[in-house]
């Protein structure tokens, strides 16, 4: 252990030796006047406008909702529209395009008011229809829309995504053009939460019916959120401007928002010290310089980064073989030297910060669920060799989606998996469309992946590895878990819902399909003047309450 981690120390060492360096007050400079009679950071096309320059990392996959379902997509979403619920300043569920909505008794119809003056970038009024399309539009079976299954809590909408029941079954109806009802299965705690998703953003369905690209391009998007989209250069930049026709446009104080695509995390630190960013990512060899400087932002942020297994494959259709490399695993250390940035090394699948009905944290109730521990992995791996029949270990291939940091990490793992269980594992990176790709149709035998929750509940992670999900990418199937995971959706008594979940995710560290190795957080650098980023610990990040000073 304490090989790979002395040159892992070198490799940083050497790396930060070559980098562009920076002291404790980087980003904290005050401006300078040039030649030319204009502020460092700030170009004449600014002509004095607000201007809040952002990094995307790469291209959004899309700017449909039904399709736009990650980080890269997300972001920016949240931004140009807003659904029927916005979150907060403290994270809560908040009325959006619906000003308020009624919960009948028994909390199966929601009706949802919306606000008159809700209205589209090109001035068309935000309607009921607008979301009737876009929800049936994601769980149209054609779409196969990654995102359906969050809608799987309204009535008819399963049936209908599986082929199994019609669009006209789905509970979603305009009452008329401002009147929204919806219709659950059972009661859910979360739905108000749930909306929020980009997924149940509304589509102009005018729009969409004169042109189903309308996403595309920027002369052809629709925005009717906080920004609209005033340009869009593919693979390269974006640039947001504010949409006049928010209903809320007084609060929102910045005028342009520019996002570069910068895809390597110390290219945009040097961007962020030039001031071409106003925000930036700490590289993992720079943590320990610059992580307690004053324009460090760090927060919660709930979301995993795990390894899965693929259950189809040899050798990890074996179970004892798929829990000897989790054993294998040293988290702490790939959180502490590798990762850095006071990441938190993950013991158990479900992040931190969610609350039972009993005021407990969930992580806190279920404990550590896997662990370090060379001597039993090397066990199991013998056990599980000798009941496949092995005289040697069939080759393993770790796979990751190209970036430093997923590199580092791998690297690390196949170190430990060498020193603590003698197996040599070949690394493989790929890009992450083609990546992506070959994870979902079970291409790979052992790779990265991560998981950013979708809405505020410990089911939502867990509700990935059902059989048959879009997310499941392991080939695992346990009947056992799809009933803890339908009860821990639908069971109206909470504290037994939870327990179900409780089990659920022990039942996925027993099985070892997929190990855990580090929870996300927030760290990021602000230059001087910027203000009001809202970074939702569940969530995405919302500028529409957003300025900085010139």
């Amino acid at each position: 252990m304490r090989k790979y981690l002395l040159l892992l120390f070198v490799l940083l060492t050497a790396v930060v030796l070559v980098a562009c360096t920076a002291n404790e007050d980087a980003g904290k400079e005050e401006s300078q006047t040039t030649d030319e009679g204009t502020e460092e950071g700030e170009t004449e096309e600014d002509g004095g406008e607000k201007v809040l320059r952002l990094n995307n990392d790469v291209e959004p996959t899309s700017f449909n909702p039904s399709i736009g379902f990650d980080a890269v997509s997300w972001d920016p979403l949240n931004n140009l529209m807003e659904g029927l619920t916005r979150l907060d300043q403290e994270s809560q569920p908040a009325p959006g395009a619906a000003e308020e909505w009624d919960i009948s008794d028994d909390k199966l119809t929601y009706t949802f008011h919306l606000r008159e003056d809700a209205n589209w970038s090109n001035g068309d009024p935000v309607t009921a229809e607008d979301f009737v399309y876009a929800w049936k539009y994601m769980l149209d079976p054609e779409t196969a829309s990654s995102a359906a299954f969050l809608a799987y809590f309204i009535e008819g909408a399963e049936e209908y995504n599986a082929g199994e029941g019609s669009a006209d079954d789905v509970a979603i109806n305009a009452i008329d053009e401002k009147t929204l009802e919806v219709v659950l299965t059972a009661p859910t705690g979360f739905f108000l939460d749930l909306l929020t998703n980009p997924a149940f953003f509304p589509i102009n369905h005018k729009v969409a019916a004169e042109n189903e690209n309308w996403h595309a391009e920027a002369d052809s998007f629709v925005a009717n959120g906080p920004f609209k989209l005033e340009s869009w250069e593919h693979d390269n930049e974006m640039i947001f401007a504010k949409n006049e026709h928010y209903w809320d446009a007084d609060t929102v104080k910045l005028d342009k928002v520019h996002f570069a695509m910068v895809n390597d995390e110390n290219t945009q630190y040097q961007m962020f010290q030039s001031g071409e960013l106003d925000t930036a990512e700490i590289p993992p060899e720079l943590s320990d310089e610059l992580i307690e400087g004053d324009n460090v932002y760090i927060g919660d942020y709930g979301g995993l980064e795990f390894y899965r297994f693929n259950v189809t494959k040899e050798p990890f259709d074996n179970k004892k073989i798929r829990q000897a490399f989790s054993y294998a695993i040293d988290r702490e250390s790939i959180a502490e030297y590798v990762v850095k940035n006071k990441v938190e090394p993950a013991f158990g699948y479900v992040s931190p910060g969610f609350t039972s009905p009993t005021g407990e944290d969930f992580r806190d109730v279920n404990g550590d669920l896997v662990a370090l521990d060379p001597e039993k992995a090397k066990q199991l791996l013998e056990e599980g060799m000798e009941e496949e029949g092995y005289d040697e270990l069939p080759e393993v291939v770790l796979s990751y989606n190209t970036t430093d940091s997923n590199k580092a990490v791998a690297e690390s793992i196949q170190d430990m998996l060498k020193e603590n269980l003698g197996v040599e594992v070949k690394l493989e990176n790929q890009e992450w469309n083609v990546y992506a790709e070959a994870q979902q149709n079970l291409e790979l035998q052992f790779s990265r992946s991560s998981f950013i929750n979708d809405y505020y509940d410990p089911v939502n992670f867990l509700e990935s590895f059902v059989t048959d999900s879009y997310m499941n990418r392991t080939g695992w199937s346990n009947a056992e878990y799809d009933e803890l995971i339908e009860k821990g959706k639908s069971e109206p008594d909470e504290e037994k819902r939870w327990e179900s979940l409780y089990e659920a995710e022990k039942l996925l560290a027993e099985e070892a399909i997929a190990t855990p190795i580090r929870f996300y957080n927030t760290v990021v650098l602000e230059a001087e003047g910027v203000s009001g980023i809202l970074r939702h610990p569940v969530g995405y990040f919302d500028l529409k309450y957003a300025d900085i000073e010139n």
